[in-house]
């Protein structure tokens, strides 16, 4: 997003936070600014995060306003108004229906934030369809769509296996992701892997039910099957999931967020030529059915999950739909996302 804007001809400062484990940004072309902040997580850090991004637009100049998600679109909206800034909301996800804010006070906190300000925004953008029709209906906003695509690549040049430390590997599929979290379906994959053969599985990532999937992986005795990576750089992601037999993408229908997700790492697993084994969600069958990438799943029991697996490895997807991936890397790229963006972003010019 940084880059088509900047390429508009815009200045870009991408603001966020920076926690620990953050990984060095090294490779932007345009400024960053992290915040260091006291907390890491719960109210107090949301209140410190929307204080700290108050204050530092408060005091710096800006021409335009990106919100990235309602966690920080309080402070954006109200430098906005007292600027007079245009502001975009972009909303990455149906964001008050998240599984953890489910039966927590916090969610009405927010609700209240979003039914205040959602109304009253010009320029909304989000990243498919369904959402963008439940906000339409409940707010009456005017809703762009923009999708989580990923660059198209030319020409990539994945690490080898030896280079990545995993040339004693000969097959694995794959589950990324920088929000590995309850209901995303880890868990049962994991007990899955008691009935899949001659695979292994990578969990390449982080995310709040990491702790409990390795204390089950080392219960279950399947810590020779189940190998778990902390998050990386692009490039070494990438090439992880290049050399994977199948990339997994497991969420529940438990709750409207992920009902309606369309997860990045979808779209990883088609550029670099692997099919995908999906949870039966709607945007993720679309994507499915329309370009024959893949399978979607019925059920989420562990021996079905199994089952898939194993029939996919067997009839080996990754060769026999190469042609349907190319067509659908072709298609399925940031580039072709451009138009909407430069189309909103021309107004400020």
């Amino acid at each position: 997003m940084c880059d088509s804007i900047q390429s508009m001809g815009f200045s870009i400062v991408l603001l966020g936070r920076k926690l620990p484990d953050s990984n060095d940004i090294t490779d932007r072309n345009y400024k960053i600014r992290r915040f260091k902040l006291p907390f890491t997580k719960g109210a107090f850090f949301y209140a410190s995060l929307n204080i700290r991004l108050f204050f530092y637009l408060l005091f710096h100049k800006a021409d335009v306003l990106v919100a990235n998600d309602l966690d920080t679109l309080l402070a954006n909206y109200l430098i906005s108004k007292i600027k007079g800034i245009p502001l975009v909301y972009d909303t990455h996800e149906y964001f008050t229906e998240v599984p953890e804010l489910e039966g927590r006070k916090a969610k009405q906190v927010w609700l209240k934030i979003e039914k205040r300000i959602f109304p009253k925004l010009k320029y909304v953008i989000t990243v498919n369809k369904s959402i963008a029709d439940i906000y339409s209906a409940k707010y009456g906003n005017s809703i762009s769509i923009v999708r989580n695509l990923p660059n198209k690549l030319n020409k990539f040049e994945a690490l080898t296996k030896k280079e990545l430390q995993i040339e004693h590997i000969d097959k694995y599929i794959i589950m990324q992701g920088a929000g590995i979290n309850m209901d995303r379906g880890a868990e049962e994959l994991v007990e899955a892997m008691l009935y899949v053969n001659n695979t292994k599985l990578l969990i390449v990532g982080n995310g709040d039910i990491i702790p409990k999937l390795k204390v089950e992986v080392n219960s279950s005795n399947l810590k020779d099957k189940v190998i778990f990576i902390e998050k990386q750089n692009h490039k070494r992601l990438m090439s992880y999931t290049y050399h994977a037999e199948l990339g997994l993408s497991l969420d529940k229908d438990s709750n409207m967020n992920y009902r309606f997700s369309l997860p990045n790492k979808i779209f990883d697993y088609i550029n670099m030529g692997i099919p995908i084994l999906v949870s039966d969600l709607v945007e993720l069958r679309n994507i499915v059915n329309n370009y024959n990438v893949g399978r979607v799943l019925k059920q989420h029991s562990p021996k079905e999950i199994a089952k898939q697996i194993n029939e996919m490895i067997e009839q080996d997807c990754k060769t026999m739909l190469k042609a349907n991936l190319d067509k659908a890397s072709n298609e399925l790229n940031w580039e072709t996302q451009e138009a909407v963006i430069k189309d909103i972003y021309s107004k400020f010019l």
